[in-house]
């Protein structure tokens, strides 16, 4: 039988089992049923893409024959996939077809999926040329046999760091060029862009090294779970419900709130300060809008918040645009002061909350725009929550003997 009918003979075969499989029902079989039928698919399915990359590899001169300018770009049209995808296709089935026979072989067998396979070739492929053939050869026998136990994620790691675990003599010095390299590679493709969507939100996309990524994390996850003095988590039922993804876009913005303008770079010839401009009678009535220094609007109830954190600058007008106040950092709260709230409050002090008083802020509970004093009796912690929930329009709040604030939806 010739190799052409016996590729023929074998998609007729698939094709008519898949046709009969067409009619069953699995809503019927038992849950072992299920995994085992999973498990036997996945592998039959692994198999048969380990045989269409033996067949790419050598297929170029199908790509010769139709005009294409080779087979990658044949295959993107053929398999109807993106650039980028018939390209890493086709670099996988060069690299199993010429450089890596142990990962072919476990793929053909079903034993390395194809995500598998193209993460440990990846792998070999990135050490350095200097590695010598045994060792190439034991770094390819020990990720095959880690393949049984590890996904992909893990296999990535730990191919970084195979040369630790087979040639420990080599591996410290190629880590060590190898992370300066990326290091190089990551303050060159750092980037920062914005885009306003017009609903009062805008979009950030970053591109960072990961040592950053680390960092920021660290601090958004300490102010999404904050730790009460006894080290239990200090955050409440309702904010358990919000999704985590959001609790985290919160903390990032609390997290710009607590900058001290003091500690960053001159801008302008001064230290850098949020101006955010209102006539005063919105800023009395909290009906209206305010501008900031960039142009972006908020509210005033937004504005009002912001001034009890020392963060900003609120320059008021009169009725004909004249500037009445130009808030100054001694009207603000001083680092002493939240010290002595801190000590005082311990916590959040609105009813129910536990946050603790190092992730709070300090309220004025009579607003300073209203001839508020800032000074300790008029003045309580509050988490980035309940203290948005101060100045929001939509809620009331009432301060109880003891302290606390109790908020409620007005009706």
């Amino acid at each position: 039988m010739t190799t052409r009918s016996l590729v023929r003979e074998c998609e007729r075969e698939i094709d008519t089992a898949l046709d009969r499989m067409d009619g069953i029902e699995f809503l019927w079989l038992s849950p072992d049923e299920k995994a085992e039928s999973l498990r036997a698919l996945m592998r039959l399915e692994t198999r048969i893409a380990a045989t269409r990359l033996r067949l790419l590899a050598v297929a170029g001169d199908v790509a010769e024959k139709s005009g294409a300018r080779d087979i990658g770009t044949w295959l993107q049209h053929a398999a109807r996939v993106d650039r980028g995808m018939a390209r890493r296709t086709m670099a996988l089935a060069q690299a199993l077809d010429q450089r890596w026979s142990v990962v072919a072989a476990a793929h053909r067998a079903g034993e390395v999926s194809t995500e598998q396979a193209d993460t440990i070739a990846r792998a070999l492929d990135a050490l350095p040329d200097d590695v010598g053939v045994e060792v190439l050869a034991r770094a390819e026998q020990v990720l095959v046999g880690h393949a049984s136990t590890y996904a992909p994620r893990a296999l990535r790691v730990l191919g970084r760091r195979i040369l630790d675990v087979v040639a420990p003599e080599v591996g410290e010095d190629h880590e060590r060029r190898q992370l300066e390299e990326e290091e190089r590679r990551a303050r060159q493709t750092t980037r920062l862009t914005t885009q306003s969507h017009g609903d009062g939100t805008a979009t950030i996309r970053i591109r960072m090294p990961e040592a950053s990524v680390d960092r920021l994390t660290t601090y958004l996850h300490a102010i999404t779970n904050p730790r009460r003095p006894d080290g239990s988590p200090g955050h409440t039922d309702a904010m358990r419900e919000v999704p985590y993804a959001t609790r985290l876009g919160h903390a990032f913005c609390a997290l710009l709130e607590q900058l001290d303008p003091a500690a960053l770079p001159a801008h302008g010839g001064t230290a850098t300060t949020v101006l955010v401009t209102i006539p005063l009678e919105e800023l009395l009535s909290g009906l209206g809008v305010a501008t900031t220094g960039s142009d972006g609007r908020i509210t005033a109830g937004q504005a009002r918040r912001l001034a009890c954190t020392a963060k900003i600058v609120p320059v008021v007008l009169g009725a004909k645009s004249q500037i009445l106040d130009l808030g100054r950092a001694q009207r603000l709260f001083t680092a002493a002061q939240r010290r002595a709230l801190a000590f005082r409050d311990k916590r959040c002090r609105a009813v129910g909350c536990d946050i603790p008083a190092d992730w709070a802020e300090a309220h004025h509970l009579h607003a300073w725009s209203r001839g508020g004093a800032t000074d300790l009796s008029n003045a309580v912690l509050l988490c980035s929550h309940h203290h948005h929930l101060a100045h929001d329009d939509r809620y009331l709040h009432d301060r109880l003997p003891n302290g606390d604030l109790r908020f409620h939806r007005r009706t």
